[in-house]
């Protein structure tokens, strides 16, 4: 009787171990889990095969932002994207073009817009570029950077304006995103930004009918989607 008892209770024992140490793989996996959902945007997405130098709309040129200011995705497959962000860079386009290629700055556009209405890509609009200070709405815009300062009327060129609308029009195109302000916002709209671009001197009425004139007009004549 003493050795099935003593046996009975080596038993319940080695059960309670083995109870115990499964519910503390059960915690250690939840805290897996929740440090996983804090860290997760932050690794390289999805790094497929890109050729070198390719632009997503025609005309632009390429000058690639640091790996450090923007994260590798598969956008749309793995995010959709349904918004146009509008940004001012406050100062030159040199100096913007530096600062997203300096690992150390945290922050980069696809796109900036120069003042004679040249375009620049800095980042595929299939990767998440960090330019709207908000996560979700990272992963699901693309970011145009305008060359010039918030209060200063004059740096919103004629010329700046017409290839900007025309860029978004192809953006709006290519991801089916409606052609308004609910889509098309300012950086300031963003929620829980801090910024103000692009500033009460951009003029949305002048720069919206832009972009639908171009919008129609690339129905009429889609361009070609670019490859990776």
């Amino acid at each position: 009787m003493g050795v099935q008892k003593n046996d009975s209770d080596r038993r319940l024992g080695r059960r309670a171990l083995l109870i115990g140490g499964a519910v503390a793989a059960v915690g250690t996996a939840a805290l897996a889990r929740d440090e996983l959902t804090r860290l997760w945007w932050r690794l390289p997405g999805v790094d497929r095969p890109r050729a070198a130098g390719v632009v997503d709309f025609r005309g632009a040129q390429w000058a690639a932002a640091s790996t450090a200011n923007f994260r590798h995705a598969d956008r749309p497959a793995d995010y959709r994207i349904d918004r146009v962000v509008i940004h001012v860079t406050q100062g030159g386009y040199g100096s913007a073009v530096h600062a997203f290629q300096d690992p150390g700055h945290g922050a980069t556009s696809h796109y900036i817009v120069r003042q004679d209405g040249q375009v620049t890509q800095l980042v595929r609009e299939l990767d998440v570029a960090f330019h709207a200070g908000n996560r979700k709405y990272n992963e699901r815009s693309v970011g145009i950077e305008h060359e010039g300062f918030v209060d200063d009327p004059s740096s919103f060129t004629e010329e700046m304006y017409a290839a900007s609308a025309r860029l978004t029009a192809a953006i709006c195109g290519r991801y089916g995103i409606p052609v308004d302000r609910t889509h098309v916002i300012g950086h300031s709209e963003v929620p829980g930004t801090d910024h103000t671009d692009p500033g009460r001197y951009w003029d949305w009425g002048r720069y919206m009918k832009l972009v639908r004139e171009a919008s129609a007009a690339r129905k009429k004549t889609p361009s070609p989607t670019p490859s990776r």
